[in-house]
């Protein structure tokens, strides 16, 4: 394909993208949904050229970014109080569901080698950090359930990846051994995070230095990726390496970002996630094609290969049914001998929790992967695409409904100390507190008058509203209404001075600037 072909394929797929959005949008289903239909749909458009994925490049060009934008929005506090669950899921039940289906897969197809059915268990067994990610955005989950799951999408496709090396390395060679996969585990994450330590401490002091915003913002957008090839580069794990890298560097963006800084960097890197997001799902549609070809058509991959697939994805779910509620029932266990650091999920929540295995770009990616020959490598193909299907198609879109069902409560624990007024109060207080050292000068005279005055009535409204929010809430809401009308009538004005040539661009553009500010502000105060 030439590269202005290959270009205006892109466009293409970024218009189908808004456009299966939107659709999404309109009839109330995940993106996620109707971005996967759209792109196998697409895929088989007559004179449309056949999509071949490279995997590796994949992996390189979608994994960091998005590894990176889940590990900065996590709630670290939270990934530190929940790192045992988490690491049961991220690796135990990875482990678990491994083996389970090579089992399944091995009584279903006798003649495939173990190491083979290892290699499938290792595609299908991670949930994936994006898919998981474009399920969770739809729904409203427990911090603790959504913690858990956000922690095990970002840690798992270490544990995948480990896991299909030594099988492919098996098949290949003949041998195993597990204690040599353990000892390469614990070497490729540890490795994976002093590379993330070292590059997330020298994208610190690189900011501190730069000055500039765009100069910042950039260098942030590259952060995923660097740390991630440096990681491969040094044989250790790029997953582990990036995500330790995003949350070192979401934890510093605080201090080391300016409002200016954070506020274009959020915009640009929103926009960018979210075609990244979405070009994943459209990939994975459109190359069905190349899946079924390989298989020898719809008809012989359905006729031949339609119940082991089934199979394995009835395996794959209820395995993961059982190492959740096993694991809930251990920490029922523990908590009637007395040891009660973790409190059990119950029933719904462990519902909810084995639901929400969603699988995508590793499974595809891992399955493209596998080498010419490989044995079983068209079934292992078309079960991981299914299994795709099966789990973004079916468990993406009930996800809500068994939610819903399940009628979560927010535990007592993972409430924060301070609402958000209460944080509002102390925040303004401390504010008042430096304006009032500063109002005065060296022999007590008051120099600053209104901006005293100013700082003691919001702190004193705050602190009102903090004590009667409910019978404030209706007023302010009217109040923010008008504001964020006075805004627009503001922004047309604007406007009209700009067309009718009464003020230059400049003008527009700072006095624009502040209505949008204005506006924001008003959202958030409403929200």
């Amino acid at each position: 394909m030439e590269p202005t072909h290959l270009f205006e394929l892109v466009i293409a797929m970024f218009l189908a993208i808004i456009a299966l959005h939107y659709a999404a949008h309109r009839l109330g289903l995940p993106p996620s949904v109707a971005l996967l239909t759209g792109g196998a749909l697409l895929a088989f458009v007559p004179g449309l050229p056949a999509i071949s994925v490279d995997p590796e490049l994949v992996l390189v060009i979608f994994l960091p970014p998005l590894l990176m934008d889940g590990a900065w929005a996590i709630a670290l506090a939270r990934l530190r109080r929940h790192m045992i669950g988490i690491a049961s899921l991220a690796v135990g039940a990875v482990l678990f569901t491994c083996a389970v289906v090579a089992v399944v897969a091995h009584l279903i197809f006798p003649s495939l080698p173990w190491a083979a059915c290892a290699a499938l268990g290792a595609i299908v067994a991670p949930p994936d950090a994006v898919s998981a990610r474009a399920v969770l955005e739809r729904v409203r989950l427990p911090r603790r359930l959504q913690i858990l799951l956000e922690g095990e999408s970002l840690l798992n496709d270490a544990s995948g990846l480990v896991l299909f090396r030594f099988a492919v390395a098996a098949a290949a060679t003949g041998a195993f051994s597990a204690g040599e996969a353990v000892g390469s585990f614990l070497v490729l994450a540890l490795g994976g995070a002093v590379v993330g330590v070292v590059v997330g401490t020298a994208w610190v002091k690189l900011v501190r230095r730069l000055g500039d915003e765009y100069l910042i913002i950039a260098a942030t957008v590259l952060l995923g990726w660097i740390s991630y090839l440096l990681g491969e580069l040094l044989h250790v794990s790029g997953v582990i390496a990036t995500v330790t890298t995003g949350l070192i560097a979401s934890w510093h963006q605080h201090t080391v970002f300016s409002a200016a800084t954070r506020m274009r960097g959020t915009s640009f890197w929103t926009v960018m996630i979210f075609l990244m997001e979405a070009s994943v799902f459209t990939l994975i549609g459109l190359s069905l094609r190349d899946v079924v070809e390989r298989g020898g058509g719809l008809t012989t991959v359905i006729a031949t290969m339609g119940l082991p697939m089934l199979a394995i994805l009835v395996t794959l779910v209820v395995a993961r049914f059982a190492w959740v509620f096993a694991s809930d029932l251990v920490i029922r266990f523990c908590a009637a001998l007395g040891v009660t650091r973790v409190q059990p999920l119950g029933a719904g929540g462990a519902t909810v929790l084995s639901w929400a295995g969603v699988r995508g770009v590793i499974t595809l990616a891992l399955a493209l992967s596998l080498p010419e020959g490989f044995p079983g490598r068209d079934f292992i193909l078309a079960t991981s695409f299914a299994v795709i299907l099966g789990t973004v198609l079916v468990q993406g879109t009930t996800l809500g409904r068994v939610i819903a069902w399940a009628r979560l409560v927010e535990t007592e624990t993972e409430r924060a100390r301070l609402t958000m007024s209460q944080a509002e109060v102390a925040m303004v207080q401390a504010q008042l507190g430096t304006v009032q050292s500063l109002a005065y000068d060296a022999e007590g005279k008051l120099i600053h008058p209104q901006l005293l005055d100013r700082y003691q009535r919001r702190a004193t409204v705050i602190v009102d509203y903090a004590e009667r929010t409910e019978h404030y809430k209706p007023v302010l809401h009217a109040h923010f209404d008008v504001v964020l009308k006075a805004v627009a009538t503001g922004r047309r004005e604007l406007i009209r001075l700009h067309r009718a040539g009464d003020i230059d661009d400049e003008t527009l553009d700072e006095l624009e600037r502040d209505l949008d500010l204005e506006e924001l502000s008003a959202i958030s105060a409403k929200a």
